[in-house]
C-alpha cells in the first residue's frame, strides 16, 4: 500500500532526524552550538540535544595537545646563527574563545610559537642559552599564554629541543673550554703551592725555636740517604758521629 510506504520514509527520516539532534559526548569534548548564526553557548559532557538543521555544532577537543614547532633560524645577540626547534604543550579552556576569536586556532598558536622563539632567543647570548634553558622555556612559555589567552588557550609548558650549531664554533666552544680547564688547573697547582710555602714558613719558624728538632730533621734526611748503596755522604759538623750513623746503617743493610 502507498500509504505504508510513506509512513515507513516518515519515521525514517524522524528517525534519521532525532539521531541527529542527540550528541553524547566524552567527558574531554565540548561542542559550541551556534543557531542561525548566533553563540548559542557550549555543551556538554554527556547526552546533548541539539535542534538540526537550524543549529551548528563544534566540537572542541580539551585534552593537553603537542605541537611541534619547526626548526627555526635564530640570529643570538653576540651574532651566532643557529637552528632551533622546540614542543609546546597547551589545551584549550574556554571553547567559545577558541571558536569565535581565531579562526584556526592550532595554527595561530603554532605560527605565534615560532615567532615567540625567534624573537627571546634573538635577545640573548649564545653562552646565556646554552646555560639557561630552563629560564628561556618559562620566558616563551609566559608570553605565549600571554598571547593566547584571548583565545581560550593556556600554554602549559614549552620545551626548547635541539640547539644545532655552526662546526666552526663547535671547534671555538671547545677551546675555550680547553683553556677554561687549563686555568682552573694552574689555579688548583698555585693555592697548592701557596699552601706548601706557608707550612714550610711555620716550619721553619718551628726549627728556629726549637734548634734540635732542625737537628733531628738532618739525622733523618741522612738516614733516608743513605738506603742508596752507592751514595757517600758527608755533613758538615760533628763529622764522626754522622758518619759513625751512616756506616752503621749500611753494615745493617748488608
Amino acid at each position: 500500500m502507498p500509504w505504508i510506504a510513506i509512513l515507513a520514509i516518515v519515521v525514517l527520516f524522524l528517525l534519521i532526524l532525532l539521531a541527529s539532534a542527540i550528541k553524547i559526548l566524552p567527558e574531554y569534548q565540548r561542542i559550541v552550538v551556534f543557531r542561525l548564526g548566533r553563540l548559542l553557548g557550549v555543551k556538554g559532557p554527556g547526552l546533548v540535544f541539539v535542534i538540526p538543521v537550524i543549529d551548528q555544532v563544534i566540537k572542541i577537543d580539551l585534552r593537553e595537545r603537542v605541537r611541534d614547532v619547526p626548526k627555526q633560524r635564530v640570529v643570538t645577540k653576540d651574532n651566532v646563527t643557529i637552528d632551533v626547534d622546540a614542543v609546546v604543550y597547551y589545551r584549550i579552556v574556554d571553547p567559545d574563545k577558541a571558536v569565535v576569536q581565531v579562526q584556526r586556532y592550532d595554527a595561530a598558536t603554532d605560527l605565534l610559537a615560532q615567532t615567540t622563539l625567534r624573537d627571546v632567543l634573538g635577545e640573548v647570548e649564545l653562552d646565556y642559552l646554552l646555560q639557561n634553558r630552563e629560564e628561556l622555556n618559562k620566558r616563551i612559555q609566559s608570553i605565549l599564554d600571554a598571547g593566547t589567552d584571548a583565545w581560550g588557550i593556556k600554554v602549559t609548558r614549552v620545551t626548547i629541543r635541539d640547539v644545532v650549531i655552526p662546526e666552526q664554533m663547535l671547534r671555538a666552544l671547545a677551546k675555550q673550554a680547553e683553556a677554561e680547564r687549563e686555568r682552573r688547573s694552574r689555579i688548583i697547582m698555585a693555592e697548592g703551592e701557596y699552601q706548601a710555602s706557608k707550612r714550610m714558613a711555620e716550619a721553619a719558624k718551628f726549627y728556629e725555636k726549637v734548634p734540635a728538632a732542625l737537628r733531628l730533621r738532618e739525622l733523618q734526611t741522612l738516614a733516608e740517604i743513605a738506603r742508596e748503596k752507592n751514595l757517600i755522604v758527608v755533613p758538615s759538623g760533628e763529622l764522626g758521629t754522622v758518619t759513625g750513623l751512616v756506616e752503621a746503617m749500611l753494615k745493617k743493610k748488608k
